[in-house]
């Protein structure tokens, strides 16, 4: 599904070197956040997520507040086939994403012997399966070509072992340790990959995963804006890591420093906390 031509003498901000940006999980929080900051910009936008509906009525915000191109694409990225419609708008010559970001995701909270099999397999899905999928149709394409960007949204969870949301926290560490080798792979190449590693973000996602997260103090969470933004600069400036906030900098930076017996007992403080 290519996106339309932009409006005649439609001028775009300098700073923004991408044309035309795919964005999975785009309805809500970090997703939403890169579509408003992208749409303000002047990006071209295709718009993916599972909810038809949804997607028209952001999509329909974003054309009537910004001369941009928006077009979406309803598809389940846990199914083979939802992840052949984003592959092929992927690898469209014609209409070219620039920019590609992958922030659909989903997650559980309890104990992992006790969580439904199938819900785990969605974490999975979303997380790493279709990363790799999306990743490997952007990346052929964007090399011929000389230039792209990839942000895969990942977590700070996914720097330790993460006690009840075990799938999820393994999940993010795969798409973590996956973009940081790409990065490298396709270095020189003028495509840049990152991984954006936000830890408490306003959005809804910790109440659809059923994560109680009421003792966790206001001072604690960043907006989604500021998360997606952070996310730009650091694909825009060619970082293989960002993680936003200075105090999960310091988290972070610790956790791939700390014997592994310690970053164990921390997570489970930490788990216990929630």
């Amino acid at each position: 599904m290519s996106a339309p031509a932009p409006a005649a003498g439609t001028a775009r901000p300098r700073h923004a070197p991408w044309r035309t940006a795919l964005i999975t999980g785009a309805t809500a929080g970090i997703g939403l956040a890169f579509a408003d900051i992208l749409a303000r910009d002047g990006t071209h936008l295709v718009l993916v997520a599972r909810d038809g509906d949804r997607l028209a009525e952001v999509a329909d915000r974003l054309r009537a507040r910004h001369p941009i191109a928006v077009t979406t694409i309803a598809a389940d990225l846990r199914t083979d086939a939802g992840l052949t419609r984003i592959e092929d708008r992927l690898r469209d010559g014609e209409a070219p994403i620039d920019l590609l970001v992958n922030n659909a995701g989903t997650g559980t909270r309890g104990a992992f012997h006790t969580l439904p099999v199938q819900a785990e397999l969605d974490v999975v899905a979303l997380s790493a399966v279709a990363v790799v999928r999306l990743c490997r149709a952007a990346l052929a394409p964007m090399v011929e070509r000389g230039s792209g960007w990839i942000v895969n949204v990942s977590s700070l969870a996914g720097f330790q072992p993460d006690p009840l949301t075990a799938t999820y926290g393994a999940a993010k560490a795969f798409s973590l340790s996956l973009s940081e080798a790409l990065y490298d792979e396709v270095r020189g190449s003028g495509v840049r990959v990152t991984a954006l590693c936000p830890s408490f973000t306003a959005t809804e996602f910790h109440r659809r995963a059923g994560i109680d997260v009421s003792r966790v103090p206001a001072r604690a969470w960043l907006p989604a804006e500021r998360v997606a933004l952070a996310g730009l600069r650091a694909v825009e400036r060619g970082r293989p890591v960002c993680v936003p906030g200075t105090p999960y900098r310091l988290l972070a930076a610790l956790s791939t420093v700390a014997p592994r017996r310690l970053a164990r007992f921390g997570s489970r403080v930490f788990a216990g906390a929630r």
